[in-house]
């Protein structure tokens, strides 16, 4: 009787004793039921099951024997040799999905891990402590979209290194991006055209402190003139669109964007090694398939079913925002210097001196100088030569003239003295 008692859970033993004063007429089923939260049928199963097995009846009769739909082991011997090869640093989610979708075996991702640490292919990792306040995401969509750049090897040894410039919506989690060579001002600026021909112009842009976003100059004249802060040319793209740019103090304050980037530095990693991407322009066609994938797993319904998204106003045009822009003023001979550059306006006109000009450089290289809403004709001119000073001449010092005995200056000193004067007197 012991070693059946040993086999037992605490509850169970306490159904025991209840049962057993049930069974010696010392509590009445309806109460036993009621202690019990069980009704009277159970409790009469309860009983039935003690009188027939024993203590051993309240137990479940499969303890003890392996489960009937556990795995073959032929089945777990080929999902290990699986892994091993092909997914050998795949987390246990992410492996399972590809057993199914590529090999057509369906195991469950905690089952996988128990599998993959029994075979040493898995660690438990354990999780730090968050030390950053949470903030509740944003109630509508398009409402606050995080942005950033993320450095790493996408391509891992089959190509470049490059960076995957990412936009996720804060309320919905969508996520949008494309990659580059580097991170920098076209980047920023081109994945924020992507986006918003793709779904609309957002309400805020919450960024780092990149020199890209953000700039630690001093404001110019004509900038203080107009009671404005030091700003980058992305801010300036992101002010004539009427997007407010926000910047983060910390990478933990942007952590939905820090999170996506994440995921897909362990998924996009793997599902381009899969597919054999190994440039630029491949991985960007493979992100027009992949994403919406991506997104459709990871996606989140707002709390508010409004889009504030806003559309492309009339007559806007994006190329004319997205650009280097710069104001420079027409100098005298009706020139405009721009970053060392010395362009001549052609056909000008006299009230043009001194008036301000928009110069616009497009990332193809096409450059337009804009006087009042019109493009002028412009030609670039070599830069003026430099003077050259003058060798001075340098001349021999004269040598020091003494007067011969005949110049009239001794003669007149000589005619000064007095022939009958006595010398001394």
């Amino acid at each position: 009787m012991r070693e059946e008692l040993i086999t037992l859970t605490k509850k169970e033993l306490e159904r025991l004793g209840i049962v057993r004063r049930v069974m010696k007429r010392e509590l009445k089923q309806k109460v036993a039921a009621e202690i019990l939260d069980l009704s009277t049928r159970q409790v009469r199963n309860l009983v039935r099951k003690v009188e027939r097995h024993g203590p051993r009846g309240l137990a479940h009769g499969n303890r003890g024997k392996p489960s009937p739909k556990r795995l073959a082991q032929r089945l777990v011997d080929r999902i290990v040799e699986l892994v091993k090869t092909r997914y050998r640093d795949f987390k246990p989610k992410f492996a399972s999905e590809k057993l199914w979708s590529r090999d057509k075996i369906k195991v469950s991702d905690e089952k996988l891990r128990q599998i993959m640490i029994g075979a040493k292919l898995w660690h438990v990792r354990r999780h730090e402590t968050e030390v950053h306040p949470w903030r509740q995401p944003k109630a509508y969509y398009g409402e606050m979209v995080q942005m950033d750049g993320s450095h790493h090897a996408w391509l891992e040894t089959r190509g470049p290194k490059l960076v995957l410039m990412g936009m996720v919506d804060d309320a919905r989690n969508r996520f949008y991006g494309r990659c580059y060579d580097y991170e920098g001002v076209y980047p920023a600026m081109n994945v924020l055209e992507g986006y918003i021909r793709l779904y609309g112009l957002p309400q805020s842009l919450y960024v780092d402190k990149h020199s890209t976003y953000k700039t630690v100059r001093h404001p110019s004249e004509d900038e203080m003139l107009r009671g404005e802060e030091a700003s980058t040319q992305f801010e300036r793209a992101a002010q004539e669109l009427g997007i407010k740019v926000i910047h983060a103090h910390s990478p933990q304050a942007k952590g939905r964007i820090e999170r996506a980037f994440g995921t897909l530095q362990d998924r996009l990693v793997k599902e381009m090694r899969l597919a054999s991407i190994s440039t630029l322009e491949e991985a960007n066609r493979f992100l027009d398939s992949y994403l919406p994938e991506f997104n459709a797993q990871n996606e989140n319904e707002p709390r508010q079913p409004e889009d504030l998204h806003r559309p492309l106003p009339k007559g806007l045009k994006l190329e004319e925002v997205f650009c280097l822009k710069t104001v420079r003023t027409i100098l005298d001979g009706y020139i405009v210097r721009w970053k060392g550059r010395r362009f001549a306006i052609e056909e000008p006109k006299r009230r043009m001196l001194g008036r301000p000009v928009t110069v616009m450089l497009h990332f193809d290289g096409r450059m337009i100088i804009r006087y009042e809403g019109r493009d002028l004709g412009y030609r670039e001119i070599p830069e003026r030569p430099k003077r050259v000073p003058a060798t001075p001449v340098v001349r021999p010092k004269p040598p020091k003239y003494t007067p011969p005995p005949t110049h009239p200056w001794r003669l007149q000193r000589l005619s000064e003295r007095s022939p009958s004067a006595p010398d001394g007197i």
